[in-house]
C-alpha cells in the first residue's frame, strides 16, 4: 500500500489504527490508568503491549498482518529504537504504516523533536478528535541512522553518541534509573554527572577510565579524515535534544548532523552556551570543535557506543562502523 494510499485514509476517516504500549516506560508507569482510558475512548484501535525486544518484535508483525495504516507508539527512546530497527529489517520503507510517536519513557528525544510535547493520554486525546473530524494530515519527515559493521546484525535509530555522552547513558542505566526520575530532570542529572566525570578525567590527565575521552578516525563522504582523541562525538538525525539542546551548527544540506569536541578544546567554559543552543557557528576547527551535516560517514574506534540510549560496543577498530542515512521516516503531529 502506497503513502498516499495512507494518507487518504486518514483524510477520510477509514484509516485502520494500531498502539504499540511499553508499560515499563518511564512515563507510561506513572500514568497508566489515565492512558488506557484514553485509548478505549478510540474506536477500532488495536492496541498490543510489549517490555522487550521478542514481544516488540511480535506485537510489530502482529499489526503489520493487520494491514495498519498508522502505528501509536506509546514508549521511551530505546522501545522506538528497537521498533524502527525490526520495521526496516521486515518492510520495505514504502510499505511502512505512517508513525506518530507518543512520549511514554525515561527519555523521549524523538518524539518531543517531532513535536510531540503532551503527556500520552493528551496526545491520545488529541488523536481520538482528530479521527472522529479527520483533515488532512500534518507530517514530518526525518531520516534514521543505520548504523553497520561487519560481524553485527544493522541498528537503526535517530542519535549516536561516542564518548562523555555513552559514558553518562552508561552511568544512567545504573542505580539512578531505579529512582524512577524522567524527563528533563533526569536529563540535568546525567548532563551535571557527565560533567562532574570530564573533570575528574581532566583533573587526572584522563587516565580514569569510566570517563575517558574515545580514541577515534572519522572519515567523512568527501574523504576529510578527523583522527584523534575526542571529549565526545555525536551523529544526530533530530534538529533538536533534550532541553533543547542543539549541539550542531552545520550548514550542509544533508540530514546527519556531526559534532566533535576534541579532548585538548581550548575555553571550555565559555564555549558551553553556544556549543548546546545551536549557536556554535561562533566556535572553530582549530579550537577544537567541529560539526557538519553528511549523509553518510565512517567511524574507527574500539569502544562502547549509544544509539537511542541503548549501549552497544564496536566490534574491532579495524573494522569501521558506517553510518549512513536512511529515506525519510513519516511521522503523524496532531
Amino acid at each position: 500500500m502506497t503513502l498516499q494510499t495512507r494518507i487518504d485514509r486518514l483524510k477520510t476517516g477509514s484509516a485502520k489504527v494500531g498502539c504499540l504500549l511499553n508499560p515499563m516506560g518511564g512515563q507510561t508507569r506513572k500514568r497508566r490508568p489515565a492512558i488506557r482510558q484514553a485509548l478505549d475512548e478510540i474506536p477500532a484501535i488495536i492496541v498490543c503491549e510489549a517490555t522487550d525486544a521478542n514481544t516488540f518484535k511480535t506485537a510489530i508483525n502482529q499489526l503489520i498482518q493487520a494491514d495498519i495504516d498508522l502505528l501509536v507508539i506509546i514508549a521511551g527512546d530505546g522501545t522506538t529504537h528497537a521498533i524502527l530497527s525490526h520495521l526496516f529489517t521486515a518492510l520495505p520503507l514504502t510499505d511502512w504504516p505512517i508513525l506518530m510517536i507518543i512520549p511514554g519513557g525515561t527519555t523521549n528525544m524523538t518524539a518531543l523533536d517531532i513535536g510531540i510535547q503532551d503527556k500520552p493520554e493528551q496526545a491520545l486525546q488529541r488523536l481520538r478528535d482528530y479521527l472522529s473530524k479527520p483533515a488532512a494530515p500534518r507530517l514530518v519527515q526525518r531520516s534514521a541512522l543505520r548504523i553497520e559493521q561487519t560481524g553485527i546484525d544493522s541498528i537503526y535509530g535517530m542519535f549516536f553518541a561516542v564518548g562523555l555522552v555513552a559514558r553518562g547513558v552508561k552511568f544512567s542505566r545504573s542505580s539512578v534509573k531505579q529512582l524512577g526520575i524522567t524527563g528533563g530532570i533526569f536529563t540535568c542529572m546525567i548532563m551535571f554527572r557527565s560533567l562532574v566525570g570530564m573533570l575528574v578525567g581532566m583533573a587526572l590527565g584522563h587516565r580514569q577510565s569510566e570517563w575517558a575521552p574515545v580514541r577515534m578516525i572519522m572519515t567523512e563522504e568527501n574523504g576529510q579524515i578527523h583522527q584523534g582523541t575526542y571529549v565526545f562525538a555525536l551523529v544526530s538525525a533530530l534538529d533538536c535534544l533534550l532541553l533543547n539542546i542543539r549541539p550542531y551548527w552545520g550548514q550542509e544540506p544533508a540530514p546527519l548532523h556531526v559534532t566533535l569536541v576534541d579532548h585538548r578544546r581550548k575555553r571550555l567554559w565559555r564555549s558551553l552556551w553556544p556549543l548546546l543552543s545551536g549557536g556554535g557557528q561562533v566556535l572553530q576547527e582549530k579550537d577544537g570543535y567541529y560539526s557538519h551535516n553528511t549523509h553518510s560517514l565512517t567511524l574507527q574506534m574500539d569502544d562502547e557506543y549509544i544509539v537511542d540510549g541503548e549501549l552497544y560496543r564496536s566490534v574491532h577498530s579495524h573494522e569501521p562502523l558506517r553510518i549512513t542515512a536512511t529515506g525519510p521516516v513519516i511521522f503523524l503531529v496532531l
